[in-house]
């Protein structure tokens, strides 16, 4: 099978105007993939199943992964004027002195696909597509029209990560229900107290649900206290 870099490049010939790019993987495996941008995603999809050598015809798995966002800190080298008295006489002074900055790098939500092909007996080639950010730009392209395979996972992803897949031919949830809120597989998720189902084994998770329900019962019972007084 080709190099990575060499698929880059076969991709970048095929697909005019593409942006692909190694991410590399420091791994034992060293499993590098190749980064999409969505805008050319689903061509760069088709090539890859298409292309004689490739052949890319198997999605065995596609996955999500939320990057929160991340503060980066790294010292820089600052060239500087400064006023230095000289035998009395005051002389302007370059003087090069480092300093240490920090910035946040937005957070992002990827989708990750892992390919094989069936006719060659080759793979994996992974392929990763990630959205603007995590919260109002999470729209990425379905590969479903390229793999039949991807139907079920995409949705998946979108169920537990909230990644929109443009183009899916059945985007809803498949784990949870329609009416839950939230995606579970969110690096910030924070679960909720007011369980509705069966009380559970797990001591931490029944505590916290008698501790919803007796705070729930104890306003309501202010509540009544209220009504009662105002009543009087």
């Amino acid at each position: 099978m080709k190099s990575v870099e060499e698929i880059q490049s076969a991709i970048q010939a095929a697909v005019p105007g593409a942006q692909v790019e190694i991410v590399p993987n420091g791994s034992p495996s060293g499993q590098h993939s190749l980064l999409l941008d969505a805008q050319h995603a689903v061509a760069v999809a088709k090539f890859l199943r298409d292309d004689g050598e490739l052949e890319l015809d198997y999605l065995s798995n596609a996955t999500g992964v939320d990057w929160l966002d991340k503060e980066i800190t790294e010292k820089v080298k600052v060239t500087r004027t400064i006023t230095k008295t000289v035998d009395g006489v005051e002389q302007p002074v370059e003087e090069t002195v480092e300093e240490t900055r920090k910035h946040v790098q937005p957070g992002y939500l990827e989708a990750v696909y892992h390919l094989y092909s069936m006719a060659k007996k080759h793979g994996p080639v992974v392929l990763r597509m990630r959205t603007g950010n995590r919260t109002d730009q999470v729209e990425l392209p379905s590969l479903t029209p390229i793999w039949r395979s991807a139907e079920l996972q995409e949705r998946e992803i979108f169920d537990l990560f909230g990644i929109i897949f443009t183009g899916h031919p059945d985007l809803r949830r498949i784990l949870m229900w329609d009416g839950f809120k939230d995606h579970p597989m969110r690096r910030d998720y924070v679960e909720p107290d007011d369980f509705e189902y069966e009380p559970t084994a797990h001591d931490e998770v029944l505590a916290r649900a008698q501790a919803h329900r007796a705070a729930q019962q104890g306003s309501a019972g202010a509540g009544a206290q209220t009504t009662a007084g105002a009543e009087r």
